[in-house]
């Protein structure tokens, strides 16, 4: 229909054309030779004809096509009227809907599965700590351990005090024993010499006694201080070391703000 209205439009224009020829061709008449004025105007009446016969053709072509179509209208609208073509179209259609409606299922159950995944990668990410959570969580692992060192110090003292409140306990029993045994003996070796033999026996096998007793005390003493010693070369060393242990995490808490300052203005 658009080339139909451009083509009319050409003609017109044409049209227009040769009728200003045609009142230029009557003013020459007047001022010019009538033979030639005669054989200008034969030539446009020609034209004229000639524009006419393209005009009439080119509207009966554009009548024939308007007709096909009209014809092919009328024919769709019948088949769109007949029971069986609406059904067949009304089957492609419900198996349209069923092919789309099962692919947009398909893609809620994989856009569901991807938002399960990000849900998932989401907590793992936020259950992981942050630089300063994790200088947090060292500073109270390591309050926690000098607490639970604390702990046993204090506690090895109560078990050696108690130790040795035992150990005591059994040398004044022992002694009491002794005591009680020489008061004993000693009533009898009054009265007779060979009592005063057993007694001065038992005296010195007593003596003898506490002559190791004492010298495995004195043995157990310098193994004690032994210990002691190392003890104190060990926590000289802890001491120094936990002086550089601290001195290293300042520096590095001190690179961790300003790795977090320079993040944040190259974030911003």
């Amino acid at each position: 229909m658009k080339m139909s209205k451009e083509g009319s439009d050409e003609l017109n224009q044409k049209k227009v054309t040769v009728v200003k020829d045609l009142q230029l061709l009557r003013e020459r008449f007047i001022k010019a030779d009538a033979d030639h004025v005669v054989q200008n105007l034969m030539s446009c009446s020609k034209t004229l004809e000639d524009l006419e016969k393209q005009e009439s053709k080119f509207l009966h072509t554009c009548n024939a096509k308007r007709y096909k179509l009209q014809d092919e209208i009328i024919e769709l609208e019948g088949r769109l009227t007949e029971d069986h073509d609406c059904s067949s179209l009304l089957d492609s259609l419900d198996h349209l809907i069923s092919e789309s409606q099962e692919e947009l299922n398909s893609v809620k159950k994989e856009l569901a599965s991807r938002l399960r995944e990000t849900l998932a990668l989401k907590r793992l990410l936020d259950d992981v700590p942050t630089q300063t959570e994790l200088i947090q969580y060292e500073r109270r692992f390591s309050e926690l351990y000098i607490n639970i060192q604390d702990k046993l110090r204090q506690t090895r003292r109560y078990y050696a005090t108690y130790n040795a409140h035992l150990e005591i306990k059994d040398l004044m029993l022992k002694e009491t024993s002794l005591l009680k045994s020489i008061s004993s003996q000693f009533q009898d070796a009054i009265t007779s010499p060979t009592s005063q033999m057993k007694l001065i026996d038992s005296m010195e096998g007593i003596l003898k006694g506490i002559l190791q007793k004492l010298d495995k005390v004195d043995l157990s003493r310098e193994a004690e201080q032994q210990a002691c010693n190392a003890l104190k070369e060990k926590y000289s060393a802890a001491t120094s070391e936990q002086r550089r242990c601290y001195t290293l995490l300042k520096a590095f808490q001190e690179e961790c703000v300003k790795n977090e300052r320079l993040r944040t203005e190259n974030s911003t």
